[in-house]
């Protein structure tokens, strides 16, 4: 029952950050979403802070896991490239109260070292799994070059999503990253 409780309380903190548009929520806010109450959910977690950073820690997890599986699915180089793409502006990754997340969590991390950390993290593996495929397409310092501008536009196209209203359009997001793609690897392809 404590891993439902704890994923229920994780999942109750994105709602409201994402409701809310800010970190700026109350840990009986978030119990009450959860169906549980605060004195429980201080128990599972401690303090607020510790919640947000399990919170971060499980959408790292998930977009690890969902990383992992497309990489497998992908036969090539461009393959891999694209796929790392597609998984950043997925159905699962790509929701209003995710995108709210990451962006409260981005702001945060200006004041919290552990959350920083986490955003390094982050920063680190979508770097490593552009990467895998870039390496096979461009020489290594033109694949790095590549590779931040590439991230760089996810993680923009993220902040841009955060700032509008209405729902997510994942497939216009994709498609600006791909033009992009398109541009520096066009004639070098790995088929």
């Amino acid at each position: 029952m404590e891993p439902l409780r704890r994923k229920a309380l994780i999942d109750a903190t994105i709602s409201a950050i994402g409701e809310r548009g800010s970190l700026d929520v109350t840990m009986s806010e978030i119990a009450g979403r959860a169906g549980v109450s605060s004195a429980l959910a201080h128990h599972y977690f401690g303090a607020k802070d510790e919640l947000l950073l399990a919170t971060m820690r499980h959408i790292l997890a998930e977009l690890t896991a969902d990383t992992r599986r497309a990489l497998q699915s992908a036969s090539t180089p461009r393959g891999r490239v694209s796929a790392v793409v597609a998984v950043n502006f997925s159905d699962l990754q790509f929701q209003p109260e995710t995108i709210a997340a990451w962006l409260a969590f981005y702001v945060e991390a200006q004041k919290s070292s552990a959350l920083r950390r986490l955003l390094k993290v982050y920063a680190r593996r979508l770097h490593s799994n552009l990467m895998s495929g870039l390496t096979g397409i461009l020489p290594i310092g033109e694949a790095d070059r590549v590779a931040e501008a590439t991230a760089a536009l996810i993680d923009g196209l993220y902040i841009r999503r955060a700032l509008k209203d209405g729902v997510p359009n994942a497939a216009t997001a994709i498609a600006l990253v791909e033009d992009y793609l398109e541009t520096k690897l066009s004639g070098r392809q790995t088929q």
